[in-house]
């Protein structure tokens, strides 16, 4: 590893930065995005359950005492429920803006490290073929195959550690940025179907 570092040149200390970066990133944000799984679907079982079982109350006072990200939802919706459509409208999109914000730190880093690194690779390709052609230039006479192709291969080196930083990088970015969007797609569908069955059960409630 060293001995290929060194051959490389400057642009593989970059390339290597940009690699510790990445997988540090990767790392944490695979862990947050496992620390708020959402499954939707078994959030409004739960709580169609307790809206026609006429447990609300119940449940909103179990969800005070909680601070995931379930909890907080369940407690936005049921404490505002009632309100104005437009404040309700408000409220709702701000709270989806910093819980994706929140989640999705960080990732454009990601598809920034993407592009950047097989650029650096390039760079350094070409820095490197440059001294190769003026060794070259310099010689004057024959040059010797052998050399001519360790120069060559050791500037190759830097777009090979490029590349190889940048695939994995954009792969996983495009993988979170999807999470993302599936994330903050859940998040409205239960809000909006959360606050309709709460909203039609006032109505029934205000009827009798």
């Amino acid at each position: 590893m060293t001995k290929f570092l060194l051959k490389g040149g400057w642009a593989m200390w970059p390339i290597l930065f940009c690699s510790i970066i990445s997988l540090s990133i990767i790392l944490e944000r695979l862990f947050k995005f496992r620390k708020v799984r959402f499954n939707s679907t078994a959030f409004l079982s739960q709580m169609e359950d307790s809206v026609m079982a006429g447990r609300i109350d119940k449940a909103a006072h179990r969800y005070q005492r909680n601070g995931n990200f379930s909890d907080k939802l369940c407690r936005l919706i049921i404490e505002n429920y009632r309100s104005p459509v437009r404040e309700k409208e408000i409220l709702y999109e701000n709270f989806i803006s910093v819980q994706t914000r929140e989640l999705g730190k960080n990732i454009r880093a990601l598809g920034i490290i993407g592009q950047i690194a097989p650029l650096l690779g390039l760079l350094g390709t070409v820095s490197g073929m440059i001294k190769v052609f003026l060794s070259i230039e310099k010689v004057g006479g024959p040059v010797n195959v052998g050399t001519l192709a360790g120069g060559i291969w050791e500037a190759l080196l830097t777009t090979a550690a490029g590349l190889t930083i940048a695939i994995p990088t954009l792969i996983v970015y495009y993988h979170l940025e999807g999470r993302l969007e599936d994330f903050s797609l859940k998040i409205k569908e239960a809000i909006s179907h959360l606050d309709i069955l709460l909203s039609r059960r006032e109505l029934r409630e205000n009827k009798k």
